[in-house]
């Protein structure tokens, strides 16, 4: 009997789930593969004792729309920086990634899918380069990952946010506000530039286009005469004016790695203060509301492509290799390859056209 191990790293994501049953059905079509689950990332195999699930066909029963992931998930530590307390009561890290290894070998694991974004990938590279049998599953609703035509629970992220667009333009109108709508993109704007033009929003400012606040206030102005009108503004949370940086939060979390993003929407309303813009802004924060609750029905479809396609890949001994949508195909494209390069917005992009040819304020 073969093994392969399943773990879902980072952020939660829509879609996540469906990727897990797709490859169990796979895997029970071949009669000689077992599917395992490794719980929180690649925690359930470093920790002790270890905590691995068996995953089957009636394990994974009508998981495929339900949110989250049934093996959990962690975007802290991992095996090449496991949080580690010394005797002072200080924090450091340590590398474990061979120790993992050894243990997923005396396990008879015969191959690993890591079902993650793009530092989940550079931890599958950095495995394959140690000599394990990995195969990457492309996972984030920024959809970043240049190597893929679309990451599934990205469409799912971006009608959430579309929705609250809808609804805030309504109570904008009826209250002659201003809305600024923060949505998740730590370095791309595709979920905010995508709900904006879906939304009909007045404003879309991204992480890679630094904006002028004198811009923004201009496109506001002209929603206003004799104090009546509205707007809404739609921001991503890694979106920063020119000349500045990031807007981050204090972050004390043992393990977690990234710069903790969030507040760009507060900001943003005092700068047009400053700048004497005086009618009546709130902000909403959707925050982790576009990972969670039922992937529609195209990210659905995505996640049973991917995972059907990754236990195949498995079955053929294709490792190294992350799973990729190049349409209408479903190919292997060399890890090195998937992380080498960002899927970011560029100003000739269609979607950017388009957004100016609409008449939405980008900042610049």
């Amino acid at each position: 009997m073969k093994r392969v191990l399943i773990a879902t790293g980072g952020g939660d994501c829509p879609g996540l789930n469906a990727v897990i049953r797709a490859i169990v059905h796979r895997a029970s079509q071949e009669g000689d593969w077992e599917v395992l689950g490794s719980i929180q990332a690649f925690n359930g195999i470093l920790r002790e004792p270890t905590e691995i699930v068996v995953l089957d066909n009636k394990r994974v029963a009508g998981i495929h729309f339900q949110g989250g992931t049934i093996i959990e998930t962690t975007n802290k530590g991992g095996p090449f920086a496991w949080p580690v307390k010394d005797n002072n009561g200080v924090w450091t890290t340590d590398d474990r990634s061979d120790e993992m290894i050894r243990k997923i070998r005396h396990m008879h694991i015969d191959a690993v899918i890591n079902i993650g974004g793009d530092g989940s990938q550079r931890i599958s590279q950095r495995l394959f380069e140690k000599g394990l049998n990995i195969i990457g599953v492309p996972k984030t609703i920024d959809n970043d990952l240049s190597s893929t035509d679309s990451t599934f629970g990205f469409q799912t992220a971006v009608e959430i946010a579309t929705e609250a667009v809808d609804k805030l333009v309504t109570t904008a109108a009826s209250h002659n506000r201003v809305f600024v709508l923060e949505v998740m993109g730590r370095d791309t704007g595709w979920i905010a530039l995508n709900a904006a033009v879906a939304g009909g929003a007045e404003v879309c400012l991204i992480p890679e286009i630094p904006y002028d606040i004198h811009k923004v206030k201009d496109a506001l102005d002209k929603r206003f005469t004799n104090d009546r009108g509205f707007a809404v503004l739609v921001v991503s949370e890694g979106a920063h004016a020119k000349g500045q940086g990031l807007v981050t939060k204090v972050n004390n979390e043992i393990g977690y790695e990234n710069v903790k993003l969030g507040g760009i929407s507060r900001v943003l309303i005092q700068q047009l203060e400053e700048l004497g813009f005086r009618h009546d802004m709130r902000e909403t924060v959707l925050g982790h509301l576009q990972r969670g609750g039922v992937p529609i029905a195209y990210d659905r479809v995505l996640s049973a492509q991917f995972g059907v396609k990754a236990m195949e890949m498995a079955i053929a001994g294709d490792f190294g290799k992350m799973v990729a949508y190049h349409h209408p195909k479903f190919v292997a494209v060399p890890l090195a390859k998937a992380i080498a390069k960002p899927n970011l917005v560029t100003l000739d992009n269609a979607l950017i056209r388009t957004a100016k040819g609409l008449g939405i304020c980008l900042g610049y």
